[in-house]
C-alpha cells in the first residue's frame, strides 16, 4: 500500500491572491505606519553593544529585592543604573551608563562585585566604550542596508529589473517591520539584533525567488501573458513549499524563543516575527508589486515550447484560472 504522506496544502489550490492584494497592502501599510511612528517617537533601545556601558547578568541565592538592589547601586555614584528582573526571581540584569574610560568601566564592575558580595553569581559581564559602540552601530546599519541592496542586485542579474525592484521593496519592507518590533516592544537593539535582521533578509529573498522563478517560467510559455493569472498560479503552485519551509523554520526557532534564555530571546523573537512577515510578503506583496511595474519582456524560448499552451492558457480555457486581467 502506497503512503502519500501528509498534505498541509491541497493540490490544485486556486486562491485569488491578486484580488486580495488591497487588503494585504492595507495591512502592511498599517505595520509600516506603526514602525515609522515608533521609530520617530521612541527610537531604538540601543544595547550596550551600541550605546556603550556596563552590562551584568547576575543571580542571587535568594529572590532579588529590586528596591534594595537599586539603593545599593545608586550609592556607588556610577551614573544612570537600570535594573531589570528576568527569568527566575533570583536573576537580575544590571545596566550602567557608559563611563569615561575603559579603566573606569572596569572599576565600576569591581565596585558592583564588592557591593553585592561573593554569594552572587556573575553570569555575564560586558564592557563597551561609547566611541566603539557608536562605530558598531554605524557599521551595523551599513551592513544591513548593503545586504538589502546586494539582494536587489542579485535578483537583477538573475531576473528582469522589475523582479529586482519588487524583491528590493519586499525585502526592505520585511527588515523595516522587523526593526519596528524592537522599537515598539523596547527590546535591546544590539549586534545580535543586527544578525537577526541579516538572517531575515536572506530568508525573505529565498522565499521570494522561488515564486519569481515560477512566474518567469510561466511567462516564457505565454505569447500574450495575463500577468495577474500568472502571479496567482505561481503562488498557488509554490504554496505547499512555502508553508512547509516557513512552518519548519518556525518550529526550529520556537524552542530557542521559549527556552533559549535572555541572551537568545531578542534574536529568536526577531527571527520568528521576521519569518511570519517574510512569508506574508512573499505571498502577498512581492508578486503583486509586479502589476504596478512596466510589463516584463517575454524571454525568448524555442518555437516548439512557445507554441504549446502553458498551464495558464489551459486553465483560462476551462475557466479555472484564478485572478483577473492586469489592471
Amino acid at each position: 500500500m502506497a503512503f502519500h504522506g501528509i498534505r498541509f496544502v491541497p493540490d490544485g489550490t486556486k486562491i485569488d491572491f491578486v484580488r486580495q492584494r488591497f487588503v494585504a497592502f492595507a495591512f502592511t501599510g498599517l505595520l509600516l505606519l506603526v514602525t515609522v511612528v515608533s521609530l520617530a517617537v521612541q527610537g531604538l533601545n540601543l544595547g550596550i553593544d551600541f550605546k556603550g556601558g556596563v552590562l551584568m547578568e547576575v543571580a542571587s541565592p535568594a529572590p532579588v529585592n529590586m528596591a534594595d538592589l537599586r539603593g545599593r547601586l545608586d550609592g556607588l555614584g556610577l551614573g544612570e543604573v537600570d535594573l531589570q528582573q528576568f527569568g527566575s526571581p533570583n536573576q537580575a540584569l544590571i545596566r550602567v551608563q557608559a563611563q569615561e574610560t575603559e579603566e573606569a568601566s572596569k572599576a565600576a564592575v569591581e565596585s558592583i562585585r564588592q557591593t553585592l558580595g561573593d554569594s552572587w553569581e556573575y553570569r555575564r559581564v560586558e564592557l563597551v566604550g561609547p566611541k566603539v559602540g557608536g562605530e558598531l552601530f554605524q557599521d551595523g546599519v551599513t551592513a544591513t542596508v548593503l545586504a538589502v541592496l546586494a539582494i536587489g542586485v542579485y535578483v537583477y542579474f538573475r531576473f528582469e529589473w522589475q523582479f529586482a525592484v519588487s524583491a528590493l521593496l519586499a525585502t526592505g519592507h520585511d527588515v523595516l517591520i522587523a526593526l519596528g518590533l524592537f522599537s515598539v516592544l523596547g527590546l535591546d537593539f544590539n549586534l545580535t539584533a543586527v544578525a537577526a535582521l541579516l538572517a531575515l533578509a536572506g530568508y525573505s529573498v529565498n522565499d521570494t525567488v522561488v515564486v519569481f522563478d515560477r512566474i518567469r517560467e510561466l511567462l516564457r510559455r505565454q505569447k500574450n501573458p495575463d500577468m495577474a493569472a500568472i502571479i496567482n498560479l505561481s503562488i498557488n503552485e509554490t504554496l505547499a513549499r512555502t508553508v512547509l519551509t516557513s512552518g519548519t523554520t518556525l518550529l526550529a526557532v520556537l524552542p530557542l524563543l521559549l527556552f533559549g534564555g535572555s541572551t537568545l530571546f531578542n534574536f529568536s523573537l526577531a527571527v520568528f516575527w521576521g519569518v511570519l512577515i517574510g512569508t506574508f510578503s512573499s505571498v502577498y506583496v512581492a508578486g503583486a508589486l509586479l502589476l504596478y511595474l512596466p510589463a516584463i519582456r517575454r524571454a525568448e524560448v524555442p518555437t516548439a515550447a512557445a507554441s504549446e499552451p502553458g498551464p495558464v492558457a489551459l486553465a483560462a480555457k476551462t475557466g479555472d484560472a484564478a485572478g483577473g486581467s492586469r489592471p
